[in-house]
């Protein structure tokens, strides 16, 4: 809602107004950041995965994989 807005309001303003403090928006902002690397990471890893096994695995063989390699990833899979 602060990163849509910050073209007509101050961050700031609108932390007050919230009541959050800028820190923790600025924080969750870098997090996201973050997060959006690692999901990209994540997703690369996953479709290389499927590629090799000729496009047949699925989600329970993908997630055994991602646990086999020097880094584990760890997905939940709903």
């Amino acid at each position: 809602m602060i990163r849509n807005n910050a073209h007509k309001y101050s961050v700031s303003a609108m932390c007050n107004v919230l009541q959050i403090p800028k820190s923790t928006y600025y924080y969750q902002v870098d997090l996201s950041g973050k997060r959006k690397a690692e999901d990209n990471k994540l997703s690369n890893e996953i479709a290389r995965i499927f590629k090799g096994s000729r496009n047949n695995y699925g989600t329970r063989k993908i997630k055994k994989e991602l646990a086999k390699l020097s880094e584990p990833k760890q997905v939940l899979v709903n």
